[in-house]
């Protein structure tokens, strides 16, 4: 409500700013409750106003014209909105440069309406493109409402208007008078098509809007048809082909070409359907001969110089000339070792500049299609600089004589030259050294005043709570990163037993990633020998609760995950369980070789397996329907069935539409499943004793299976409390696992 306390007078250029906050305030006020807007219309009319500024006109335009197309507003509403905003839109269509649309009933309102209509159809012409193609979409609102619709729509759903709508005995509207408003700006609409014009943002808006009423409107689609027949798209190609006028005649060929082909696959039995379908032909015909230049053969060249043409030797293609410029003397970069280029305009380019993608596609592409002698070519070049660089590297320098040190050894054969320097006197050699004990003062505390070496502080221990918090993080990240990826598209090929835990960048492969982050450090297989000592158990204990925990959070984000869309899911979710399976073994194992070792601390595995399969199934078996097959593939792929995740399968049989389902699983285990047969069997004779509903079903199954079975009990149960006897009769039963 905050539009509604807006000062209501022309705003200064210094609080427009803030008036625009609090209409978007006001936006979001309605857009999460439609039941404001009439309140809120109500209160910024005055604001958005013709003597308003022309911002807050421009945010009330788009705000009435956003309130009256969502779907959320019912019909009903928009209809009594409309007649309080029919005022305002009629004074801002009268100025210069507004717009707007609505509707009609009443005398004074269809008065407001027909001004605003003239006022839209008079700035049609003349108006700049983007004002044209808007009164185009305007007259086709128009010319959808004025006219019937088909015959067999005789529904109402409030959406569709129509000149149908309009009672023959009105006292205001006219329904002849409209209908032949709207068969004239039909026609003018279809000028555009009709004179050939050559603007191709008004003659694509105007095809764009002639689909709906071919399909809305079947007494417009003769004179629609007609003038799209007449027009022809491809007029520009006689004029100069530059860039430009390529586009816009493919551009209008393609519009005019879609708007057939959809016509005639929309009824392919349409009366005119093979005048279309020859428009369709020739247009295609007309643009092959005007751009495909490709497509054309060219002429079979001489062949006599060439002796026999089914010998003839192709000789291979001499390589292009090029050359790799010798590095000039002295130091040279890395970059001016590898750069070939020898343009200054290259040379300077900075290819940092370039995105990391752009780059990647350009020189994937440009190594592709390169010859492969070039690249020898450059490798040869590049290899002869740097052999250069070496062989200058490895010469001594040229010594000056003027300024070679003293201790240089000169060859025995080269003649004596005397010195020719003046000497230093007596007084000069005394003065160099009085100095020399000077600088070895001043080197001496030059080394005493410089830095060490720098070290950084040692990092603090770390605790186990900070290690639970910082885990936790870890999961939050890995987690999101995880959801920011994409399911897989398709099936892809199992990777095996021995396959990388993450070795592609999917979905799949973080949780498998994710799931052994939950499991393998809760087994705590790094302790070895007899058992810890006695002043580390308690340590050992609380490293222990702390990756229990964390594996136990993982896992309930693993749950919510799963069960959040757990058909699309439910292979992530075996392959968790595959992991939770194998690491109860291991544990297992582990703690049966520490203790036949003679541990002096007996060690309990803690198993999960069990625990969270049957929380999986809890969570996903109340969303099951009788079509369903995620049970089945889940109770098949599981690496272990026991007694108490089959009884989850025949609970199910409580609901008499999930029986079939039930019981279709359980015959999969039989059929697929050798480990788990029986106890899969004794389920279903326990389903047969259990519910009546699922008897005849279990049945037909068991008379395959387990033929003594039925035989025994049938008498029983056609007596009354059969199933009570047959049920204390029954023998006990093992429970076999996978």
């Amino acid at each position: 409500m905050a539009a509604a306390t807006a000062t209501t007078t022309a705003p200064t250029d210094s609080s427009i700013a803030e008036q625009i906050r609090q209409l978007n305030d006001a936006r979001k006020l309605v857009l999460g409750d439609v039941a404001y807007y009439p309140s809120i219309v109500q209160s910024i009319l005055p604001i958005i106003g013709p003597s308003s500024h022309p911002e807050l006109r421009r945010w009330g335009a788009d705000f009435l014209a956003e309130a009256f197309a969502t779907p959320a507003l019912p019909s009903r509403d928009k209809e009594t909105l409309s007649l309080v905003v029919l005022e305002t839109l009629k004074g801002m269509v009268e100025s210069a440069s507004e717009d707007t649309i609505n509707n009609s009933y009443d005398a004074p309102t269809w008065e407001r309406m027909q001004a605003i209509k003239s006022r839209i159809f008079r700035i049609w012409e003349g108006s700049p493109p983007a004002v044209r193609i808007c009164c185009i979409k305007f007259a086709q609102r128009v010319v959808l409402a004025q006219t019937h619709g088909a015959g067999s729509e005789q529904k109402r759903d409030g959406l569709e208007v129509s000149l149908a709508m309009v009672p023959p005995d009105h006292p205001v509207l006219d329904a002849r008078q409209l209908e032949a408003e709207a068969t004239g700006l039909l026609d003018r609409m279809l000028g555009i098509l009709q004179d050939n014009s050559s603007d191709a943002l008004l003659v694509d808006a105007t095809i764009n809007t002639l689909s709906v009423l071919i399909r809305t409107r079947p007494s417009t689609t003769n004179r629609i048809l007609n003038a799209i027949f007449n027009f022809n798209p491809l007029k520009l190609a006689n004029s100069p082909m530059t860039s430009k006028t390529r586009v816009l005649i493919k551009s209008m060929e393609k519009t005019t070409r879609m708007l057939l082909i959809h016509l005639i696959k929309r009824d392919p039995n349409h009366p005119l359907a093979p005048r279309i379908q020859q428009c369709i032909e020739r247009l295609v015909r007309s643009k092959t001969e005007i751009f495909d230049d490709t497509s054309r053969k060219r002429a079979l060249a001489e062949t006599a110089a060439y002796g026999d043409a089914k010998r003839q030797k192709v000789e291979a293609e001499a390589p292009a000339q090029f050359q790799v410029p010798p590095l000039g003397p002295g130091e040279h970069s890395l970059a001016a070792i590898f750069t070939l280029t020898s343009n200054p305009a290259l040379r300077a380019f900075n290819a940092s500049l370039v995105p990391a993608e752009l780059a990647a596609k350009v020189s994937v592409s440009t190594l592709a299609g390169t010859d492969p002698r070039l690249f020898d070519l450059a490798i040869n070049g590049i290899r002869d600089r740097i052999k250069a660089m070496e062989a200058n590297a490895a010469q001594p320098a040229a010594l000056d004589p003027n300024t070679a040190p003293l201790g240089v050894e000169e060859d025995d054969d080269d003649d004596y030259e005397p010195d020719y320097y003046t000497a230093e006197d007596t007084e000069q050699i005394l003065n160099k050294l009085d100095s020399a004990p000077d600088d070895l003062a001043t080197k001496a505390e030059t080394a005493a005043l410089a830095l060490g070496a720098f070290k950084l502080p040692p990092a603090p221990s770390l605790t186990p709570d900070i290690a639970a918090k910082v885990g936790q993080g870890t999961v939050s990240r890995v987690f999101g990163v995880m959801q920011t990826l994409e399911d897989p598209a398709g099936k892809r090929a199992k990777a095996g037993i021995n396959r990388l835990a993450a070795s592609t960048y999917d979905r799949d492969s973080w949780i498998t990633v994710i799931s052994r982050l939950a499991t393998r450090p809760a087994a705590a297989l790094g302790d070895g020998g007899d058992g810890p000592e006695e002043d580390d158990d308690d340590k050992s204990q609380v490293l222990k609760a702390q990756a229990l925990s964390l594996g136990n959070a993982i896992r309930e984000r693993l749950f919510n995950f799963i069960l959040e869309d757990f058909r699309k899911r439910i292979e992530l979710a075996v392959s968790w369980l595959s992991e939770e399976w194998y690491n109860d073994r291991v544990q297992q194992r582990y703690c049966s070789a520490a203790e036949e070792g003679g541990a002096q601390q007996k060690r309990q595995p803690v198993l999960h397996y069990d625990e969270w399969a049957l929380r999986l199934m809890d969570g996903f078996l109340p969303y099951l329907h009788a079509q369903d097959k995620v049970l089945t593939r889940f109770l098949g792929e599981l690496p272990e069935l026991n007694r108490t995740i089959l009884a989850k399968v025949r609970g199910l049989c409580r609901d008499p539409s999930l029986v079939q389902l039930a019981l279709t699983s359980l015959v999969y285990l039989v059929m697929m499943r050798p480990p788990v047969r029986e106890a899969a069997l004794d389920t279903i004779q326990d389903i047969w004793l259990e519910s009546e509903d699922a008897r005849a079903l279990a049945q037909k199954y068991l008379v395959k299976w387990r033929p003594e079975f039925v035989a025994a009990n049938s008498g029983a149960a056609a007596g009354g409390g059969g199933a009570a006897a047959a049920a204390a009769a029954a023998p006990p039963k093992a429970v076999t696992a996978s």
